[in-house]
């Protein structure tokens, strides 16, 4: 098959001056083909299926309309994690280009000037306002993006009076296939096993990236996000609308969505029950209208985390939406298609009150008001230390900011804030600036929510700071510093003495740097706090060392340091239990630490045992090691009953011969039991549970770099006790008050009892908490790398 062409769309050269450009991807494209002979037909995920247009025919749909159009730019903005082309479609009337200087202008006054905005557009009517529709970021719910489709064509040709009436007053933005991975492969994550839907904090994949960078470069007035599939939530109400239930992030301002969010919802549901007649299926037939959470819930389907695609546009100023179709056939994509259609109208008949209150969202956070809040929720500042030795955390935590568009600044001079002195070169985040809520999710400790509400959608708690790692203090004063902004960090490190050299155990990038040098050949020694030394001349080590970001020194190897080597990691590959692959953030954890990592699946290990590796990880459902079940999950557990005796058999082997076994999280704790590897009671908590916990590290072994007084992430809470003689590595905080962050209704019983334990006559570990978790607890990784080195 033929390597496909980048599409480049042909526009009025003033479409092109007045359009935001995409920046242009750095280094070469990396293209994969796709073969039509592997692309699935459907998903076992899915109790329908239907001849949805696949991945590999998009490209010369995309091209065909494009050549029949003059309204239309396809872009290809970036590349999925297996390789895959991003497509962007951005439609607008190039008969009306005046209008694109207007927007363009007044998209820099929103952050300038917000009254000024607010006031030209009292006066002016006659302007464009961008929206943007993300099609299927869930590989298995096909419906989004064929319906994206059909819009780009309808957008594209058509001259009806509701199509010009639509393109006189929008700019079109459609995100066409999110997960071009999920697509060919018929899964709900992408190539890297990640649900991109999970990873708008994280920001980890490229995929992610690349939607981020279209939300910050448009900044759009309505975001949709196409899903599937939801039915019966209500009696005859089909399919699901956002807005949401309680609670709703304490971040947002959140009276401004609500304002026109509801009323947009119920415009998209007049939508489809206006167009009943044309579905085909009796659901559809006899619907009496759309699951809206906000209306028909109390609890349950919350917009609280800034993981998913539409919350996490919200703080950019978006009206987002949720929009789950009922089923996956072409009555899905009717009802997608049509509740589209209901928000571009609901949108153009109310766009100037509609981007008015979008201003009026960053004009509070220039002014500093934030009139529905309570009264210090927002700080004054966030201030940023700097550690001179090991600054890799901290600046990844500034260039995340930056791409998030929040600005940051840098202090030309030592200074003194709310009590405390900083050194020159700290960074500080003012929170008078349009994005101060986003800012201020991203950088806050977060709340125990867990009386608020009788459960959560997903995760409550999620500080960048103590999760990743870093220092940001909050400052309810004014901080005044001559200081410069920060556009980039590009942070190089360094060697100094003639060595041997000190690694500090401080970051996972040093972590890497042990890894990569162990990788050269070089001698790395470790001591029984955790930090690397590395014996071998400053010239042998310097690329590695300036890449990685860290300023290593000479010292003294101390006498209890022993030699380390490269070591093979398995880890026990979920193929999609649950709709999840489980295991995906510790893998990716383990990446980043540097270490030689292979996933192998439970039929690999029963049929050939784990032979050529030296540890085997365990992270994720213990389902992967069941007999019994469902016809979705069949593909990626035992094909036959007697797999499992063999691989707990070839486990069991593996851990005679010298090889280590480490066990992630609650699920990964009952297998390990189930294979006869602990005798401890694992005690967990319910699937609903999770947050940011008080722990207390021995600081040695099993958890060098972490202190008495330190934190954790649990995620279905798991505990041990029984441990006859075990060493105990840490134990969660003997206080009522352990619980820092985030919903864990009855937590009283993990009150002071054990989270990570090793047993005592094998090499086996079990880490409860979660120290690998969608790639997004950078703080906790080092336990993994701690476990694999410890003898």
């Amino acid at each position: 098959m033929k390597k496909k062409k980048v599409i480049t769309g042909l526009l009025a050269a003033s479409l092109l001056v007045s359009v935001p450009i995409t920046p242009a991807l750095a280094g070469s494209v990396k293209w994969v083909n796709v073969n039509v002979n592997e692309e699935q037909d459907g998903s076992l995920f899915n109790s329908e299926n239907y001849d949805f247009m696949k991945f590999s025919e998009i490209g010369k749909k995309l091209e065909s309309i494009n050549k029949q159009s003059n309204r239309v730019k396809v872009e290809v903005t970036g590349t999925s994690s297996q390789g895959y082309p991003l497509y962007v479609v951005t439609i607008a009337d190039p008969k009306s280009q005046g209008k694109f200087g207007k927007i363009q202008s007044l998209r820099k006054q929103m952050f300038k000037n917000p009254e000024k905005a607010q006031d030209w557009i009292a006066n002016n009517p006659d302007f464009k306002v961008p929206i943007m529709i993300n099609g299927s970021i869930h590989g298995t719910e096909f419906v989004g993006t064929d319906a994206v489709l059909q819009l780009i064509e309808r957008f594209a040709l058509d001259n009806d009076a509701e199509t010009k009436e639509i393109l006189e007053n929008n700019i079109l933005i459609f995100n066409v296939v999110q997960n071009p991975d999920g697509r060919v492969d018929a899964t709900r994550f992408n190539g890297e096993g990640v649900d991109l839907n999970r990873d708008f904090i994280t920001q980890s994949q490229p995929e992610t990236q690349q939607t981020v960078e279209l939300l910050t470069e448009w900044n759009p007035m309505v975001f949709l996000d196409t899903h599937g599939y939801v039915k019966n939530y209500g009696p005859n109400l089909q399919g699901l609308i956002e807005p949401c239930t309680p609670p709703h992030n304490p971040n947002y301002e959140y009276d401004l969505y609500q304002k026109w969010a509801f009323g947009q919802a119920e415009a998209m549901e007049a939508e489809i029950m206006a167009d009943q007649s044309s579905y085909e299926g009796n659901l559809y037939q006899s619907m009496k209208g759309s699951y809206i959470p906000q209306r028909d819930d109390a609890a349950g389907w919350d917009d609280y985390p800034p993981i998913f695609t539409p919350m996490y546009a919200m703080y950019h100023g978006a009206y987002g939406h949720t929009l789950e179709a009922p089923t996956n056939d072409e009555d899905g994509v009717r009802w997608m298609y049509n509740a589209i259609m209901g928000s571009l109208k609901y949108a153009t008949e109310n766009k100037q009150e509609m981007i008015s209150d979008q201003i009026e969202m960053f004009k509070r956070g220039i002014n500093f008001d934030h009139p529905f809040h309570d009264e210090g929720h927002f700080p004054n500042a966030y201030i940023l230390p700097v550690d001179e030795k090991d600054p890799t955390v901290t600046e990844k935590a500034v260039n995340h900011l930056l791409k998030n568009d929040i600005e940051v600044v840098q202090s030309s001079k030592a200074f003194t804030a709310g009590g405390k002195s900083y050194a020159k070169g700290t960074y500080i985040v003012q929170m008078d600036q349009a994005k101060a809520g986003l800012a201020n999710t991203m950088l806050w400790d977060g709340e125990d929510i867990s009386n608020d509400t009788p459960a959560m959608y997903d995760i409550s708690a999620w500080s960048l700071p103590e999760l990743w790692g870093f220092e940001a203090n909050p400052v309810h004063e004014a901080v005044t510093v001559v200081a410069s902004k920060v556009n980039n960090v590009a942070g190089k490190g360094s060697v100094s003495g003639k060595g041997p050299f000190l690694i500090p155990n401080s970051s996972v990038k040093a972590v890497e740097l042990a890894n990569i040098l162990l990788s050269q050949g070089v001698t790395v020694k470790r001591d029984a706090e955790g930090n690397f030394y590395a014996e071998a001349a400053s010239n042998k080590i310097s690329a590695a060392v300036k890449e990685s970001g860290l300023k290593i020194g000479t010292a003294e190897v101390p006498a209890d340091a022993k030699a380390i080597e490269s070591l093979n990691v398995a880890i026990l590959k979920d193929g999609g239990m649950g709709k999840v692959q489980s295991h995906s953030g510790t893998k990716l954890a383990l990446k980043r630490l540097g270490f030689n990592v292979t996933e192998v699946t439970p039929v690999e290990v029963a049929n050939t045992g784990l032979t050529g590796f030296d540890v085997f990880v365990y992270s994720g459902t213990e389902s992967l090691i069941s007999t019994n079940l469902s016809n979705a999950n069949k593909e990626f557990g035992f094909e036959t009953a007697g797999q499992l005796t063999t691989f707990k058999e070839n486990v069991h082997a593996f851990l005679n011969n010298g090889g280590k076994y480490i066990a992630v999280g609650a699920g990964a704790s009952r297998a390990t039991k189930t294979l006869g590897l602990t005798n401890n009671t694992i005690n967990t908590a319910g699937s609903n549970s999770n947050g940011i916990v008080k722990v207390s590290y021995e600081g040695e072994g099993l958890t060098a770099g972490y202190d008495q007084d330190d934190l954790g992430f649990v995620y279905r809470p798991v505990w041990y006790t029984g441990l006859n003689g075990d060493e105990v590595g840490a134990t969660i905080a003997d206080s009522e008050e352990f619980f820092v962050a985030g919903h864990w209704r009855g937590n009283a019983p993990a009150q002071g009892q054990a989270v990570i334990v090793k047993e005592q006559d094998k090499d086996v570990t079990l880490i409860g908490l979660e120290a690998g978790f969608r790639d997004h607890t950078d703080y906790l990784f080092r336990l993994l790398s701690n476990a694999i080195f410890t003898k």
